[in-house]
């Protein structure tokens, strides 16, 4: 499997015990576990600060997950390449015809294991609806889509319910909804309103 920073001897290990200490001083908890497959998207909301992603940054190194994502191409080019390439990043061409979702796929498929993490809100600013490229990727992929979740109301982070896609999207994207409603960021002004942009 490539070395990533969540599988680097030494240094995975030191980062796993420093958020463990840091959450227990601030009195977090993380909950769930992540699902027995060897592919699947997490999503992670709410995303209204840069703490929310601190939190879901101690999620996955407490739960040893080895989590990729996708960056455009040019942030892999030399120096700098390789340091997003060790922290799980995959480079993808946003200028090619055949698009993000496709890419993603592909990369999916060639994969033995895959954890793909998405923000379905795509940014730290209020927004009134969620991206679907994380539907559209699993779809298309056929693996599931796990919750990865911060709420502040209750200082928990962890993973939620697992969902198996159908061919009922509405459906499916209600009762991943459904989960997060209730789930506040550290930021809660900012939290959206997880209505759905299918323009990606």
């Amino acid at each position: 499997m490539k070395t990533t920073i969540f599988n680097t001897p030494l240094i995975t290990p030191a980062l796993r015990g420093l958020f463990r200490f840091s959450l227990r001083v601030l009195g977090w908890r993380v909950v769930g576990q992540l699902p027995d497959i060897p592919k699947f998207v997490i999503i992670g909301a709410p995303h209204t600060s840069n703490w929310d992603f601190v939190m879901f940054l101690a999620l996955v190194f407490i739960l040893k997950a080895k989590v990729r994502y996708m960056g455009k191409k040019e942030l892999f080019y030399w120096p700098y390449g390789w340091f997003f390439r060790w922290c799980g990043g995959v480079p993808v061409d946003r200028s090619k015809p055949h698009g993000l979702v496709e890419q993603t796929v592909h990369a999916i498929q060639e994969a033995d294991h895959f954890q793909l993490v998405i923000t379905p809100e795509g940014t730290r600013s209020l927004v009134g609806k969620w991206k679907m490229g994380f539907y559209h990727i699993a779809k298309q992929a056929g693996i599931p889509v796990s919750t990865g979740f911060v709420d502040s109301v209750t200082k928990t982070t962890g993973i939620g319910p697992t969902f198996t896609l159908t061919d009922d999207m509405e459906a499916d994207v209600e009762a991943i909804k459904a989960f997060f409603k209730d789930k506040v960021g550290i930021n809660p002004k900012k939290t959206s309103e997880l209505g759905i942009d299918n323009s990606d």
